[in-house]
């Protein structure tokens, strides 16, 4: 895979930015297994208007806000996923910022996309306010089915950096969706199920089309994604971006 780092590295960009901190984000692919041959994946294209990655196509996702760790879950993640996603976690290390992440990545999807993921249960549904849609449909936070499948942080002296864990829910995931289509935040456009490979041919950012890959080959050695695979984890060191592999 050391191929996969060197093109984060090659891909031309401006490091003279003033250095910021990388903000905790999350991403989520949800993958349709339905035609195990070829499986599918939810991507949207970014709004123009927008200053980061205008028009490129990604998976929902966003920064972690300050409710998403104070929100609760009916269900926690597989402790070995956990003790990955805690790994050289920067600043304050706790169970509550690792559940946020993955709180994120199921907000900003209902937010993006209109789908609830989690399971439909009649109690022990989340009370934060940014997740309110989730309680009005009876929806529960179960992080025991959100597959941790990697990890990059944006290099020094960019515009933006993230500190972004990437997670995979399959399609039995989704516990409901909005009707007739409605985005709450409008943030994507062209939402489409895609295989794969066809996925790669759109106008991706580096990142996602090196994750693309990385699923691939997962789920060609591990179809059911189990916690105990090694976890890619991408990060800027000696002026090129490095791979390595959290361990189970």
């Amino acid at each position: 895979m050391t191929n996969l780092a060197e093109r984060l590295t090659n891909v031309e960009r401006r490091m003279d930015y003033p250095n910021l901190r990388p903000r905790d984000a999350a991403t989520l692919l949800i993958i349709d297994k339905s035609k195990p041959q070829k499986p599918t994946v939810l991507m949207g294209r970014r709004h123009e208007k927008h200053k980061f990655m205008p028009g490129k196509f990604v998976f929902p996702g966003g920064r972690v806000d300050p409710g998403d760790s104070k929100t609760n879950v009916a269900a926690d993640y597989d402790p070995v996923t956990k003790s990955q996603i805690m790994y050289d976690m920067k600043r304050q290390k706790s169970e509550s910022r690792a559940r946020g992440l993955a709180n994120a990545a199921i907000r900003e999807t209902y937010e993006e996309a209109g789908i609830f993921i989690g399971r439909k249960q009649a109690g022990d549904l989340p009370k934060s306010s940014g997740f309110a849609a989730f309680a009005e449909h009876g929806v529960a936070l179960d992080l025991s089915q959100m597959h941790f499948i990697g990890r990059a942080i944006t290099p020094p002296r960019r515009p933006r950096r993230f500190d972004t864990r990437f997670f995979v829910v399959f399609s039995d995931a989704i516990a409901d969706r909005m009707p007739n289509g409605i985005l709450p935040s409008g943030e994507l456009e062209d939402l489409h199920w895609l295989s794969l490979d066809d996925a790669k041919s759109l106008d991706l950012p580096t990142i996602t089309s090196v994750m693309i890959d990385e699923v691939q080959n997962r789920l060609s050695e591990d179809p059911h994604l189990s916690p105990d695979y090694p976890v890619p984890y991408y990060f800027w060191g000696k002026n090129r971006f490095n791979r390595e592999q959290i361990a189970s």
